[in-house]
């Protein structure tokens, strides 16, 4: 979580955190294109549950997307609190920026100054800057890695390095602000958006 002394008073705070679902928030998702999502195989993805309890504790919205049908979705969130709110299909798929919109009007967001989109998937990630967010790439989950946490254990560090450099330069080249491994270090890449908006940066 971000450490206090990382963030200055009068930096401005949050104002809602989005996050893609499959590839992101939970385990099994970054691989799922079936219709179902087999008994036990959702987990979620280290830190997930940690830094949504965070924001909660810090009163800051939060919701996930995802353009898988509901009939998966609904299994997938199951790892995850109930309070944390699930979107709408939009109008529009992916890159387009109503996915994003939805989700903060659904949230009751008033404002797009300080709302932030976490996602290993490029498409959304494109859909989050159409939109005018803040933008944190997951270079070790989603569809640019392909593997579970499990699996991602399982590789070599060389093996690591090299997609997680691969992904990194694609999300990069993409335009997204920060990128970061998984979640576990989301709390410190929020206390620098937070210092970036401090000094003036829009994104």
């Amino acid at each position: 979580m971000p450490h206090p002394q990382i963030v200055a008073d009068n930096a401005p705070p949050l104002t809602a955190v989005l996050f893609g679902l499959s590839g992101c928030l939970v385990d099994f998702g970054s691989m799922v294109h079936a219709s179902t999502v087999p008994a036990g195989e959702t987990l979620a993805t280290p830190g997930a549950l940690q830094i949504l309890q965070w924001l909660n504790d810090q009163g800051i919205p939060s919701a996930w997307l995802d353009e898988l049908p509901t009939r998966v979705t609904i299994p997938l969130a199951a790892a995850l609190p109930e309070w944390v709110q699930g979107t709408r299909p939009a109008t529009r798929p992916w890159p387009a920026p109503h996915a994003c919109w939805q989700a903060l009007m659904d949230l009751n967001i008033q404002r797009l100054d300080g709302c932030v989109l976490v996602s290993g998937e490029p498409r959304l990630l494109q859909s989050g800057l159409n939109a005018g967010l803040w933008t944190i790439g997951l270079a070790s989950c989603g569809s640019l890695c392909g593997l579970s946490p499990a699996q991602w254990q399982a590789l070599s560090e060389q093996a690591r390095e090299h997609k997680r450099a691969k992904a990194t330069v694609a999300l990069y080249g993409l335009g997204v602000h920060s990128v970061i491994d998984h979640l576990g270090e989301l709390g410190t890449c929020l206390a620098d958006i937070r210092l970036r908006r401090l000094k003036g940066e829009k994104p």
